[in-house]
């Protein structure tokens, strides 16, 4: 079987308009949407995985959720009915958000089971730990032991979790289970070092533990891919034949310990595209890496607020509120092709959770004045109603 570290995300499929019978352009509220207008475009879908595994590359990544339920059957339609069981291994994830007793994980399971086709998963995740589903949920109705026993009756090969929250709480869920053997978090080169996602703290936190590393969103939704000119410009000063999303992807499968890095395909161009960037795999050089940090001020600063340095908005809040971090995660937001799909967009809502910010609430206690001495109450305030108005997370 091939190595190969491109995954296809099973997410972001090619759907039709069920009774126009023309194609639609894939948004959020289409991912989730509880409406039935739409149908996965199964023709186009088999050609995509058909040439994702004939360029060399085998891992595939669906959920009980992605669009609205879709995802796990069309993955059974077009992969698993269609190609050999040993020629693709295969990733899904246990809805802890939908977890509401012990009797929902075996239902849950049996029935993914079922939706994908497959007697066992190559990988199984429990789906977006974060604060408000670890200890009220994944811990109250014993989900890791849950898995664990699957693993142990052979349907589980690989034991794992998709992550969004702090690195302070995924050392603390690594250190109380160590039958854990990957961890799924999103990894770009923007948000190596940013005030949220944290993506350097929280990879450095799983290597430490010695586990394994899925990567998700390495070209965060779309932006890396389509550089604003001057980052462009300074891109193809080291590779002129090179995409700006090869940049992202090079950047997260350079990293040491990654079993794949996710990428959701919407169409078969998309899928050449990708495996061309991986086939022939080079890392990003020492220079190449060199200027990434120039590469995200100028993505910043074409942002709302036209600010890549968020410094003098760092502990100015008394009560602990993040400044920097909801200034910079609003700005990031509305850079993105479909700000509402944003991850930034949950991690203000964990951050709340774990300084238990009152649900509803503003964060905002006092007047806010930055190092410099400006006052800045209007705009955080705006920012942290567009971040709370937006959170896919559920928590204000």
């Amino acid at each position: 079987m091939a190595t190969g570290k491109l995954g296809f995300g099973m997410m972001r499929l090619p759907i039709i308009d069920r009774n126009k019978k023309e194609h639609l352009p894939l948004r959020f509220d289409v991912v989730f949407s509880p409406d039935d207008y739409y149908d996965v475009d199964h023709e186009q879908v088999c050609q995509m995985v058909d040439e994702f595994l004939k360029s060399g590359f085998t891992y595939f990544d669906t959920s009980y959720v992605y669009l609205n339920g879709k995802s796990e059957a069309a993955t059974r339609e077009a992969l698993v009915k269609r190609h050999k069981r040993n020629s693709f291994t295969l990733a899904t994830k246990m809805p802890t958000f939908l977890v509401q007793s012990k009797d929902d994980a075996p239902k849950f399971f049996e029935q993914q089971l079922a939706n994908c086709g497959v007697d066992y998963f190559d990988y199984y995740l429990l789906h977006t730990l974060r604060g408000p589903l670890y200890d009220p949920v994944t811990e109250k109705f014993g989900l890791f032991q849950f898995a664990a026993e699957q693993k142990k009756q052979g349907k589980i090969r690989n034991l794992g979790f998709s992550f969004h929250d702090s690195p302070e709480l995924l050392d603390r869920i690594l250190t109380e289970h160590p039958e854990t053997d990957f961890v799924q978090i999103p990894v770009s080169y923007y948000d190596w070092d940013s005030y949220f996602v944290r993506s350097r703290r929280c990879y450095e936190v799983i290597r430490n533990h010695g586990k394994k590393v899925v990567i998700m969103q390495p070209v965060k939704g779309g932006t890396l891919a389509k550089a604003p000119k001057e980052a462009e410009d300074l891109m193809r000063k080291f590779q002129p034949n090179l995409s700006t999303a090869s940049w992202a992807i090079r950047f997260a499968a350079g990293l040491d310990g990654v079993i794949a890095v996710l990428s959701g395909m919407s169409s078969l161009q998309q899928v050449k595209d990708n495996a061309a960037h991986m086939k022939n795999f080079v890392p990003l050089s020492n220079e190449e890496k060199e200027i990434l940090p120039k590469v995200i001020e100028i993505y910043k600063l074409t942002g709302p607020l036209h600010c890549a340095d968020y410094s003098k908005y760092e502990n100015i809040a008394k009560n602990g509120m993040p400044v920097a971090g909801v200034l910079d995660a609003y700005n990031s937001c509305l850079i993105q092709p479909d700000p509402a799909f944003s991850v930034e967009n949950n991690y203000y809502a964990t951050e709340r959770y774990a300084n238990n910010v009152g649900k509803g609430k503003s964060w905002i206690a006092e007047k806010l004045i930055n190092q410099d001495g400006d006052e800045i109450t209007d705009i955080v305030e705006k920012a942290e109603t567009w971040l709370m108005q937006h959170s896919l997370a559920g928590d204000f």
